[in-house]
């Protein structure tokens, strides 16, 4: 029972994360902000491609039947890197003693720097073997990932997981399984400076400014933008359990992780130079493209 000095902090909504239960198979929200974020980044980024504004002499180096060919890829990408991240960064012990775990993952445990790399990987092999500007593709996924960021740590929350520390703040929410004490609802301040922060930054980038004509300057304000959100958040959000603090009683894993896109980020934005690219071969009548 809280006491006194805790009366005025909000209820947490309690959602069952099982959005949709058929019996012998469960949709999760969490599932579900996955499937949100992939189609909403896949939409958002045919709109980058086909909208010749955004592109010095109105063309684009990568076309809308190419952002179609690669969610394979860049799904792909998202699940094995973001699961492979959670094992090496953050659970290596607990894979080790149960190694079947890992394909276990409707029991969650993601890690977005994993997924990050995962999505970097799967941008390279599809370059290579559709012959596109990895850049320009970087550019363009970069500015469609807050949308994946806004689901995922909405779904976070309804999780009630990835909880913040404990505040007195007036917002503050009780967590069902991290104790009786209030907390920064974490999960949302993420949800906001990662998803609709930083997708408005990255439009003011694009459609304003029109970096998409200056390739990976707008993939290195994501990741300069994420890791500045990321490591902000981490000062009231919860380390995970099994880390703790990595040193001093503040630095965590995700500071740790997150310096690097830091330093990427500052160094693509200082070294992009504009530079215009020759139409493509026209095949198909609607999208304008040519398969390889």
């Amino acid at each position: 029972m809280l006491t006194l000095p805790y009366l005025g902090v909000l209820t947490y909504p309690q959602i069952d994360p099982i959005f949709l239960d058929l019996g012998l198979i469960q949709l999760r929200w969490y599932g579900l902000s996955y499937v949100a974020g992939i189609l909403c980044g896949w939409l958002y980024g045919r709109h980058l491609a086909g909208n010749t504004r955004l592109w010095p002499n109105g063309v684009s180096p990568v076309t809308k039947l190419q952002i179609d060919d690669f969610i394979l890829y860049i799904t792909i990408g998202i699940v094995v890197g973001g699961r492979l991240g959670s094992v090496f960064f953050y659970e290596f012990e607990r894979y080790v003693a149960d190694p079947l775990a890992v394909f276990r993952v409707w029991e969650g445990g993601m890690a977005f720097h994993g997924g990050l790399i995962g999505v970097v990987v799967a941008i390279a092999v599809f370059c290579r073997v559709y012959k596109v500007p990895l850049f320009s593709l970087i550019d363009i996924v970069a500015a469609s990932v807050p949308f994946g960021l806004f689901f995922g740590r909405i779904a976070n929350f309804i999780n009630g997981e990835l909880w913040g520390a404990p505040t007195m703040v007036p917002w503050a929410m009780v967590f069902p399984d991290a104790g009786p004490m209030p907390r920064h609802p974490s999960q949302l301040y993420e949800a906001l400076l990662e998803g609709i922060l930083l997708f408005i930054v990255l439009r003011i980038a694009t459609h304003h400014f029109k970096m998409l004509g200056r390739p990976r300057f707008v993939g290195g304000l994501f990741l300069f933008g994420y890791g500045c959100s990321r490591i902000f958040v981490e000062f009231f959000r919860m380390p995970d359990v099994q880390l703790g603090y990595l040193y001093g009683g503040w630095f965590t894993m995700g500071m740790l992780l997150s310096v690097p896109m830091l330093i990427i980020g500052i160094w693509a934005m200082a070294t992009a130079s504009p530079r215009a690219y020759e139409p493509q071969p026209v095949e198909d009548d609607q999208a304008g493209t040519a398969r390889p």
